[in-house]
């Protein structure tokens, strides 16, 4: 029997906040793999080692976990005003599927340092010191994402003292603007959703049956999510992984309130339709600041965050904080009279640190209400990122 060789993808596996990827240039991609369809899946699920049974991938690129599990695809962009198109599919473990329903916003800090790395931004606009201002089409949900890179003769700086909690070793800081971050699913098969509020409140009472009714409040920002009071599904907002990732039951409720949450916010039509909607909306919980030890053993003051928070991401507990995930914290805190701004102390503010699992991490955003409807025009946060190894990824010829 004759066997298909493996051909060479030139690919740069890169670090981007609390999350590592598979990044491509397009061009660089098979042909059939050019074009969205099963062909560029079956492509993406091959090199990350998925569906992988065991859920090690073992046999791939991918970490199995949701902050490892991930690729990215940057092009020269031909919307007005921007550098590159930024297409991002988060690849299951253990099932066949890729999710192109919404952003990475770690992954997204390192976009602008690849994008300058590989020639996609005109040479003209990077500075031989300084800031490289790079402009971002986030294709997966049609929206802008400003990154403000640091350039040292020439060529992006890595190394540096900027510190992010979940992150062991220290990088250079990038600055991260989200423009009009509410996500209206505008270009990666998402469905649109209505304004910042879907259901036009800033707090709803959602019925899960089997689990209970709780107050949500289901935001539009960076990522479709749904927020709770940790105290009111049992939890006091400083839980590690641990403590619900070992927990199935935990898990499987979670999952519930996430389904019936994407049927309150107009993602879905019924809650069997979550199951090919793994990325969004995300699931988090929310309390008031308190003293607690992270997972690296860290000791965390009450005095020094705003809240606690804790989110889901594709069915367990995230170890960090996921980057859109922030950007909904931060455009809800913002607002008066959500659940995350009441966890916050209530008021009006442009900012706020919050407690995660592996640390705290600051973020701003400006919201603003205008004919009694509130938006959100931009959402700031820094992270860092880190080429970890460039050439080229290789699989099996008749992979797709």
């Amino acid at each position: 029997m004759t066997y298909a060789p493996q051909i060479r993808i030139p690919a740069t596996y890169m670090r981007g906040g609390t999350s590592k990827g598979v990044f491509f240039r397009l061009q660089d991609l098979p042909d059939a793999a050019q074009v969205p369809g099963t062909a560029r899946d079956a492509l993406l699920m091959r090199v990350i080692g998925s569906p992988d049974a065991y859920g090690k991938h073992t046999d791939g690129m991918g970490g199995a976990t949701s902050s490892t599990s991930k690729c990215v695809i940057i092009a020269r962009s031909d919307v007005p005003d921007h550098d590159v198109d930024y297409l991002y599919g988060q690849v299951a473990i253990d099932t066949a599927f890729v999710d192109w329903s919404g952003n990475c916003g770690n992954l997204s800090s390192a976009v602008g340092p690849f994008a300058i790395a590989n020639g996609l931004v005109d040479t003209g606009r990077i500075p031989v010191d300084g800031i490289a201002t790079v402009r971002i089409w986030q294709a997966n949900i049609g929206k802008t994402i400003v990154a403000h890179v640091p350039i040292t003769n020439g060529e992006v700086q890595e190394t540096g003292e900027f510190e992010l909690d979940g992150v062991p070793f220290p990088a250079a800081e990038i600055q991260l603007e989200f423009l009009d971050p509410a996500d209206e699913g505008e270009g990666g098969g998402a469905r649109p959703l209505s304004g910042l509020f879907p259901t036009g409140n800033l707090v709803d009472e959602l019925e899960v049956p089997g689990v209970g009714t709780f107050k949500v409040t289901m935001i539009n920002a960076g990522i479709p999510t749904i927020f709770l009071n940790a105290a009111d599904i049992g939890y006091t907002g400083t839980e590690l992984q641990g403590a619900i990732n070992e927990d199935k039951q935990a898990l499987a409720r979670f999952e519930a309130i996430r389904a019936h949450g994407a049927v309150r916010m107009g993602l879905v039509d019924n809650i069997d339709q979550i199951a090919t909607r793994q990325h969004s909306p995300k699931v988090a919980f929310v309390a008031p600041p308190a003293d607690y030890t992270s997972s690296s053993g860290k000791r965390i003051a009450a005095g020094d965050i705003d809240l606690q928070a804790r989110a889901l991401s594709m069915g367990k507990l995230h170890h960090a904080m996921m980057g859109t995930a922030a950007v909904a914290i931060g455009t809800a805190a913002s607002i008066p009279g959500t659940l995350v701004n009441l966890a916050a102390g209530g008021g009006e503010r442009d900012a706020v640190r919050f407690g995660h699992p592996s640390g705290t991490l600051r973020v701003g955003a400006q919201a603003r209400q205008v004919d009694g409807t509130w938006t959100v025009t931009k959402a700031v946060m820094s992270r860092s990122a880190r080429v970890l190894m460039e050439g080229a990824v290789r699989v099996p010829a008749d992979t797709f």
